[in-house]
């Protein structure tokens, strides 16, 4: 009979252990989807850059994002400002890209709700200053980052080309997203 219980008692444990981790990786996977359909959405704005080539540009993506090794708070800080950067770009003049609204507004439903979920440990991060002074560099390599990009924009005065090379970018920038979210919510 003793064993009955131990084999019962083994079971649950197993159970709740699976559970538990299931409950854990939720938010992972959620937030590893949300960054695939925002990917998406983006990917789906037409436009191919082949006959924009006068307008590339290299806005110099900080390199110390795809190189270093963050400690997750620091994660958590680049994933938001990322998040929110492209948000806000995305709500320039883009008319005359003639992309659909619709994608767009489903794009800002998918990062409101990344940027809304991930602002709890941003809030307490910086309020109990959890980062290095590293990791501020980096934020603020990121912000001139994007605003290269904006101003670029603006020069260009937001032509369809512009946008273009542009989503291209930003395209690129969620495969960084993606690694940085794996590793936020890998445990």
């Amino acid at each position: 009979m003793a064993n009955v219980g131990i084999v019962q008692m083994a079971l649950l444990l197993c159970f709740s252990t699976t559970a538990l981790s299931m409950k854990y990786d939720v938010p992972r996977f959620r937030h590893r989807g949300s960054i695939s359909a925002s990917w998406t959405l983006i990917n789906q704005l037409n436009g191919t850059s082949h006959y924009c080539l006068q307008d590339r540009m290299d806005f110099k993506f900080p390199e110390e994002i795809k190189l270093q090794k963050f400690r997750k708070e620091g994660a958590i800080l680049v994933i938001h400002e990322m998040l929110n950067q492209t948000f806000d770009l995305f709500n320039r003049n883009f008319s005359s890209t003639g992309w659909n609204e619709t994608i767009i507004e489903k794009l800002f439903e998918e990062l409101s709700w990344q940027m809304d979920h991930l602002e709890p440990a941003r809030r307490e991060i910086m309020k109990e200053k959890k980062f290095t002074l590293k990791e501020n560099i980096t934020q603020e390599h990121l912000k001139e980052y994007y605003s290269r990009i904006e101003d670029y924009l603006e020069d260009k005065s937001y032509s369809r080309c512009a946008w273009i090379v542009v989503r291209g970018h930003i395209l690129k920038n969620f495969s960084v997203l993606y690694k940085l979210t794996d590793f936020v919510f890998k445990n």
